[in-house]
């Protein structure tokens, strides 16, 4: 891995193309916001020959152009597919966002690569690695995805690559640091004026080389004996931690016996273990100065990509069923076996229209082919479940804004597929005449409400079309019609998620919208029992309006609904207008008695009343039901009720403490905790729903990131009079 790479770089220009599964890797890159994600792809490709040393590609623009949100928000909001050649192997870069709002980006990078790496910056403290990174490196552990580390910002003053790379060990490696293991060492030049030596080259562990940047280009050295100590000793560890994962299980006795092990042993048996996922090395990056080609170590990490990560044959492929739900055998990565592909991500473009960023898992996709297109399990989301016929447009692999073509995408590679008009992300592509649909991943549940309302007759007569283009695009939102408050409600996942989700309405559909105080589902019930007259009488000239009914109203449990009950006798009402009676009460009810909210959980009794023979009618007894219902209401108390909701909100051990006290000054009730693996516990709590709206946002600034939780609906309940009463007077002032 030191030595075999001096390979040819890619030919800018022209789209990368692979005729073989075990040609390609499939890299996602994960790290927080301002790790230098971004910045290592251009370097990876400027090292890759696929960028100028501008960093522009060959015919304008950069690898970066994706997105106007991205630059005026100065961070990445959505996944992007970079793909480079590199030594004979294609090379599909998944740049995810670092912010927690866009995790859903991460989510499908991580489905659609066959290995991570996580990319950390040297500038942070070292003990500071986000937390959020670490879950998502567990996330990657559970299902036995190859990672490895990369550390940027080399460059910056007063970085500590050694304390870094040990606490990586601490955070990473588990029970086992040495399985987190760096594979170079920082080489430093002159301090400057300000007292900092920049990294100029590496110090390979394994070959015992110095790979010297300081040009631009690399160049190989042997090590001065100044550096040999402090190198032995790592080289050492890292021999040690190699050889402990071994297949050989002689080699470590040989090793304590004093046997030099060879080289290519050692190499051969790290990209094993790299590829098995039980091996994790860290290596360090910088964008090339000066007008270098190479930035450090981006030879040693292409080296690391190509000859460590497995290919896609490696990779167990998602479970397939039929769209009706029949189980189906496992898929093999063979670009000669049946078809199925699945959407990763969903864009538009203004003159192409719906592109779609699909991954190949069997089969091979063409371009002009009639494809399957199935999507179940989303329509809480606003995502029917569909099974329709659709033409495969042009096959494209993506450059920054460009789209080059590419002729065909074998199982294992990626492509952008144009004019998919139903296809949304999560959707499986498979052959029309053998349709299947492949298990989904798992998306976060948005927990962040956005009411919003049409800012004039022309976007509302948009809204709706541009609802639906964004549910299709971002699986992570999700849109709910509201009966209860007649509100368009987004759900997101944070407020960065939410003002890209406005921003996209805005500049993308030129929908404008007005946010609006989101709204709970209030109800209001009757304290205690309590009667009403309803006296609707109108004589005014021909023909005349005459009903009055006498109602009894009590309270019931909670569940009950309206209950209405007919005592009526010797015919006060007539049996012809009873109905009337109860649709009028029904009516009332659903308007509120008090602050406007629906009435539930109460029996209304129609006991007596009178009728005339000419003047009464069936809308008379409707109104004189209603006047009877509100009546009894205001001679009674008449209670708010407030949705309650299961909160489980699943946090590192050393934050259950602050939560359960956030949670209890939410007017929450803690009714329980337990172990959710090692050191992570779930708190489980009843929380009025009116107090969480923001708690999405609030337990990431609580927890540092590390922190999530679910909801459910419990069941209404009273809310407190004084909070009630501020209730009903912002009722009164039409607030």
């Amino acid at each position: 891995m030191g030595d075999k790479a001096n390979a040819q770089p890619g030919a800018a220009g022209r789209a990368p193309a692979a005729d073989r599964p075990s040609a390609v890797r499939n890299v996602v890159l994960v790290g927080h916001s301002g790790s230098g994600k971004t910045t290592l792809v251009e370097a990876l490709a400027l090292t890759a020959g696929a960028v100028n040393r501008a960093g522009r590609v060959e015919d304008g623009g950069t690898i970066s152009d994706y997105d106007e949100i991205e630059h005026r928000q100065q961070r990445s909001v959505q996944l992007s597919l970079v793909p480079l050649e590199w030594g004979g192997y294609k090379i599909n870069l998944l740049d995810t966002p670092g912010y927690a709002d866009f995790v859903g980006e991460l989510r499908a990078g991580l489905r659609a690569a066959d290995a991570a790496l996580f990319v950390v910056s040297a500038a942070q403290e070292a003990d500071a690695v986000p937390g959020a990174t670490r879950m998502v490196w567990e996330e990657c552990a559970a299902v036995g995805m190859p990672r490895a580390i990369v550390v940027t910002h080399l460059d910056t003053a007063r970085t500590d690559y050694t304390r870094l790379t040990e606490v990586c060990g601490q955070l990473f490696g588990g029970d086992d640091p040495d399985a987190v293991l760096p594979l170079y060492l920082p080489v430093y030049g002159a301090e400057g004026p300000d007292g900092h030596a920049p990294a100029t080259g590496l110090v390979g562990l394994l070959t015992r080389k110095i790979y010297d940047y300081s040009t631009g280009e690399r160049k190989e050295n042997p090590p001065d004996e100044a550096q040999r100590p402090l190198l032995e000793e790592a080289r050492n560890r890292l021999i040690e931690g190699i050889i402990a994962e071994s297949e050989d299980e002689t080699l470590m006795d040989r090793y304590l016996g004093g046997e030099d092990i060879d080289l290519k042993t050692l190499i051969d048996d790290l990209e094993k273990a790299v590829a098995r996922g039980t091996f994790h090395p860290v290596l360090a990056a910088a964008h090339a100065h000066d007008g270098g080609r190479q930035g450090l170590g981006t030879v040693e990490l292409l080296e690391l990509i190509t000859g460590g990560f497995p290919t896609p044959l490696e990779r167990e492929a998602p479970a397939v069923t039929t769209p009706s739900g029949a189980p189906r055998p496992a898929l093999s990565c063979d670009p000669d076996g049946p078809l199925v592909a699945e959407v990763v991500k969903t864009a538009s473009d203004p003159y192409v229209g719906r592109i779609s960023l699909v991954r190949v898992f069997s089969g091979t996709l063409r371009p002009d082919e009639t494809v399957h297109v199935s999507g179940h399990g989303l329509t809480d989301r606003g995502h029917e479940d569909h099974d329709v016929d659709e033409r495969v447009g042009a096959l494209t692999s993506p450059f920054g804004k460009q789209q080059r073509l590419q002729g065909e995408c074998i199982a294992g590679d990626l492509a952008c597929v144009a004019k998919l008009g139903r296809a949304e992300t999560g959707d499986t592509l498979s052959a029309k005449d053998d349709p299947l649909l492949m298990e989904p991943w798992s998306m976060p549940d948005p927990l962040l409400p956005l009411a919003i309302q049409a800012h004039s007759k022309a976007d509302e007569d948009r809204l709706s079309q541009g609802l639906a283009r964004l549910v299709a695009e971002d699986p992570t939102m999700r849109l709910e019609q509201n009966p209860d408050t007649h509100q368009v409600v987004l759900w997101c996942l944070g407020e960065a998620h939410r003002d890209v989700v406005l921003e996209r309405l805005r500049t993308r559909y030129g929908v404008q919208v007005d946010t609006v105080p989101y709204k709970v589902s209030l109800r209001e019930t009757f304290g205690a029992p309590s009667g009403g007259r309803g006296r609707h009488v109108k004589q005014s000239g021909g023909h005349g309006q005459y009903a009055i009914c006498e109602i009894d109203v009590e309270p019931l449990p909670a569940g009950s609904g309206i209950e209405f009950v007919d005592k009526v006798v010797g015919g006060a009402v007539p049996r012809n207008f009873i109905p009337s009676v109860e649709k009028g009460v029904r009516a009332q009810a659903a308007r509120g008695v008090s602050a406007g909210y629906p009435l539930v959980d109460v029996r209304v009794t129609l006991r007596d009343g009178k009728a005339h023979s000419v003047d009464s009618s069936d809308a008379a007894f409707q109104t004189a039901g209603a006047l009877a219902l509100r009546e009894a209401a205001a001679e009674a108390p008449i209670h708010l009720l407030e949705p309650v909701a299961e909160v489980q909100v699943m946090v590192p051990d050393e934050y259950v403490g602050p939560v359960m006290s956030d949670l209890s000054g939410r007017r929450g009730r803690v009714v329980g905790t337990e172990q959710a693996g090692p050191g992570r516990t779930v708190v489980r709590a009843e929380v009025p729903e009116i107090e969480i709206g923001r708690y999405a946002v609030d337990l990431r600034s609580l927890s540092h990131g590390t922190g999530s939780f679910d909801r459910a609906y419990a069941r209404h309940e009273a809310m407190p009079p004084q909070l009630a009463g501020k209730i009903r007077e912002q009722a009164d002032s039409g607030v």
